[in-house]
């Protein structure tokens, strides 16, 4: 039985080795840690259970035969983040670049199925080169199974990508149906077709960084929800996130502890908007002061940043956040504000994760870039999200909610259950200087006319009272109770249930 056992130890022993000693070291050398470094950071010590690690590939084309390396170039198990259950998978590049053959892909599969039977999250770390070539239909077809389970596993469990070095191909749209993707900056990038492909096609000269590393795709495509300095920082951070999320669709929030009280004042919070209705405050500090310990994870942080997306907590309970920034562009919104915000909605939607919306907006953006944009379908998305949405929805005005922008950020009309403002609010169709110029448009050579005029206007209209008059706006709240109000309607509406048409699935303005 001995003999057996030392066996099973050395196969066990040159499974673990990878491409061997020497890749490693060149993976080493490029700042990047191996699959299995990266899945003993990211998961509680100890905890990880390995399956397929002695799964080689079946190929024989292109001497193929000659190479065969336990694991095939893809580590896969479950193991824990704080005591909670996760699955992972994570590409080698040490073994083939990490490129995925019909063993690699079953491998893969083979997770996802068992993390949608046992409802719990999938966290992806690649680092690959794509498809193995010399597999041919066989590697593709690997894909489209892949490709298939995140779409099946799609608002049932968490489904997170983390890109980690190279992916190309067909490797980027299993990442692209997930739920949140990350990157490492310098060291990982994602493009459909590399550098050299671009320059046959298109003869533009381009590097890997610049057509797809994470600069670009976590200020200007979107693709990515954030970036960070190093594989370390990158898998502590994904712990982090892990902590706010639910495991599925059903089992509600995570519920930590929680030493921040849930009635507590903040005096500084009645002097965050300025006096002057045109000058910028920093909408984070609120969101900073509101929720538990001042923990906030940012999501899509770089991208569109004239509006603010994230999970924080509210008495130990996670909570989605979505705030306009009146520090950029004034907190206007336009079609990439719209979009960003509207697929955080979304998710926060289908894993029952109630919505805290901070609004201070003063419309849309306007501009022929933005109506040749979509502007129109973009802001849809967010207004769809939000009337769709059958979470808890908690709306506080700060400041400005002036047009359609006022509509859409989860107003009273569109489903919102709690709408609370500020004193500070100014809630009206537009802002008291361009209503009272096309109101009395006689009056526009007439400075002294004009300024009672906009006296009046903003008097009548620029104060959350009206819309209190109306039953718009639940109560005009003192701004250092922020905290209390939304944790108290938090409470209120854990309960909240909706009853919605039956149908196979909405069309949402895509």
């Amino acid at each position: 039985m001995k003999h057996i056992l030392d066996e099973l130890e050395q196969r066990r022993a040159g499974a673990r080795m990878g491409g061997g000693e020497r890749r490693i070291d060149a993976q080493h050398k490029r700042g990047k840690l191996t699959a299995r470094e990266r899945i003993e950071l990211l998961l509680d010590s100890g905890s990880f259970e390995e399956f397929d690690t002695f799964v080689q590939h079946r190929c024989t084309d292109f001497g193929m035969e000659k190479t065969r390396t336990p694991g095939d170039g893809v580590v896969t198990g479950w193991g824990t983040v704080n005591g909670r259950k996760v699955f992972v998978f994570a590409k080698d590049f040490t073994v083939f670049g990490g490129s995925l053959s019909e063993a690699h892909a079953a491998k893969i599969t083979k997770i996802q199925d068992m993390a949608l039977k046992t409802r719990a999250p999938v966290i992806g770390l690649f680092d690959a080169g794509g498809a193995r070539i010399q597999e041919g239909v066989a590697a593709l077809g690997g894909y489209g199974e892949v490709f298939k389970r995140n779409v099946l596993a799609s608002g049932v469990i968490p489904q997170i990508s983390v890109i980690m070095g190279p992916c190309a191909g067909g490797d980027v749209y299993s990442p692209a149906m997930t739920d949140f993707i990350f990157m490492v900056r310098d060291t990982s990038y994602m493009f459909v077709t590399g550098p050299d492909v671009v320059k046959t096609v298109t003869n533009e000269s381009v590097t890997s960084e610049e057509l797809g590393g994470a600069k670009v795709h976590t200020s200007k495509s979107s693709v990515a929800d954030g970036a960070y300095d190093n594989d370390v920082e990158c898998l502590l951070q994904m712990r982090r996130l892990i902590d706010f999320l639910p495991a599925n669709n059903r089992d509600g929030v995570p519920e930590w502890p929680s030493f921040d009280d849930a009635e507590r004042l903040d005096a500084s919070l009645d002097t965050l908007v300025p006096d002057n209705p045109n000058k910028p405050y920093d909408m984070k500090e609120l969101i900073a002061k509101t929720v538990d310990e001042g923990d906030f994870f940012e999501i899509q942080e770089a991208f569109a940043r004239n509006i603010i997306t994230g999970f924080g907590r509210i008495q130990g309970r996670t909570v989605g956040l979505v705030a306009n920034q009146p520090m950029v562009l004034a907190g206007v919104l336009d079609a990439d504000a719209s979009r960003k915000a509207a697929r955080f909605v979304r998710f926060c939607d289908a894993f029952e994760i109630p919505i805290v919306t901070f609004v201070d907006v003063p419309g849309f953006l306007p501009g022929t870039a933005q109506e040749y944009g979509g502007l129109i379908k973009h802001g849809a998305k967010l207004l769809f999200a939000y009337s769709e949405a059958s979470v808890p929805l908690v709306t506080i005005i700060t400041r400005k909610a002036f047009g359609g922008a006022y509509d859409v950020m989860a107003s009273k009309h569109i489903g919102g259950d709690v709408n609370y403002a500020w004193p500070t609010a100014q809630i009206a169709v537009m802002g008291a200087k361009g209503a009272v110029e096309i109101i009395f448009r006689a009056d526009i050579d007439d400075p002294a006319k004009i300024a009672e005029r906009t006296a009046e206007y903003e008097a009548r209209f620029l104060s959350p009272f009206v819309a209190a008059e109306r039953g718009y706006i639940d109560e005009v709240i003192t701004p250092r109770s922020t905290r209390k109000r939304i944790a108290r309607a938090l409470a209120l509406l854990a309960s909240k249930k909706v009853e919605a048409p039956m149908k196979k699935h909405d069309n949402l303005p895509l």
